[in-house]
Order: structure tokens, then C-alpha cells, then sequence
């Protein structure tokens, strides 16, 4: 039985390492995506926008 408990701790123990670890990606992530000033933002929708016509135009 101790075999058995043994388990089930390194699991759960494995489980909130992987939700920590998560967690700091989605932060890191987030923190990334805030760093943009409202202007960056604009133009770079701008960009994309202008890309996607003119691969309707292409197409």
C-alpha cells in the first residue's frame, strides 16, 4: 500500500508542477502581448488588414 500511495504523490506533485508551469507561460505570454502601445497596435492591424486583402485580391 505505501507502494501504491507513493505514486499518487509524485503524480499530483508532477500535476501542479505542470499547472505552475503554465501559469508562468501564460504570463509571460500576456505580459508580451501589454508591452504594445495603443499606436503599435493600430499599425500592426493595419499590416495584417492590408495582407489579408490582398490575398483576397490574389486569390
Amino acid at each position: 500500500m505505501g507502494q501504491r500511495m507513493r505514486w499518487w504523490k509524485i503524480l499530483g506533485l508532477a500535476g501542479l508542477a505542470g499547472v505552475a508551469a503554465s501559469g508562468v507561460v501564460i504570463a509571460r505570454a500576456e505580459r508580451r502581448r501589454r508591452a504594445y502601445t495603443p499606436e503599435e497596435i493600430r499599425q500592426r492591424l493595419r499590416e495584417r488588414h492590408a495582407q489579408a486583402n490582398e490575398a483576397a485580391d490574389s486569390a
